[in-house]
């Protein structure tokens, strides 16, 4: 299996072959900008499978398919808020957000594996996907949720929920009154739907409100416990692997 990874970052893209290999995947070529690329693509077959940074060192990587044309399978490596990831999922396209997990690295493999092989080409609509990463400043997100009470519908404005938590396969908003509702969707339903000035998921299954972050203490394994004005019911904590976005999200 020919895989091409295309990555500004030097000892990213390194970290990411080395942890390729542990899978049994080699990897045939490793590019560093929209210029490489577009080179390496006009003289070489497409490969099986490509990992694609979105923000390269001379410009987004879709300059590279507006330049010419590649038929394959991407994995998208991304640093971009998650507000970003919705882009992905409504293409079919798989993603990995940085710093990548051995995990997810290994799942992304296997649903490629699986669902998308060698004779399959994914074809990316780049246009769909550019239209949904747009600055956050410019989008509308949504100002008030809905959950089911007993015959009722509860209007929740977005301002007064401390955080969104998942919890045994429900997915809840925990309010600044002490209340929690069950809503009919899914933390990944709502990265699309959320203001990432506001809201950040600091682990899979919590979004916490800026508004509502009482305290902020270390934790363990250079993690951080998130303490809300309300909710109480569990620790929150900012995964290790998040820490370093969360405190850029802050300032």
């Amino acid at each position: 299996m020919q895989v091409l990874i295309i990555e500004d970052e030097k000892p990213a893209a390194r970290r990411l072959s080395r942890m390729l290999e542990a899978e049994g995947v080699e990897v045939s070529q490793m590019l560093h900008s929209v210029e490489e690329a577009i080179a390496w693509f006009g003289n070489n077959s497409d490969p099986d499978l490509i990992f694609l940074d979105i923000q390269l060192s001379d410009g987004l990587s879709f300059e590279i398919f507006d330049a010419v044309p590649v038929k394959a399978p991407i994995i998208f490596t991304t640093a971009y808020d998650e507000y970003a990831l919705q882009a992905f999922k409504l293409n079919s396209i798989d993603y990995l957000l940085k710093p990548i997990d051995e995990e997810d690295l290994t799942s992304a493999l296997k649903q490629f594996k699986e669902q998308r092989p060698k004779s399959e080409r994914l074809m990316v609509d780049f246009e769909d996907i550019k239209k949904l990463l747009v600055n956050p400043a410019d989008r509308e997100y949504k100002k008030r949720f809905t959950a089911r009470v007993g015959q009722h519908l509860k209007i929740i404005p977005a301002q007064e929920i401390e955080c969104f938590y998942s919890q045994d396969k429900g997915t809840y908003a925990a309010t600044d009154a002490g209340r929690s509702y069950l809503l009919e969707t899914t933390l990944e339903q709502l990265e699309p739907e959320l203001s990432p000035q506001k809201f950040f998921r600091v682990s899979r299954k919590f979004y916490v409100n800026i508004d509502h972050i009482k305290d902020i203490v270390a934790y363990t394994n250079s993690r951080l416990k998130v303490k809300l004005n309300r909710y109480d019911e569990q620790e929150i904590i900012v995964s290790r692997e998040r820490v370093k976005d969360f405190k850029l999200w802050l300032e």
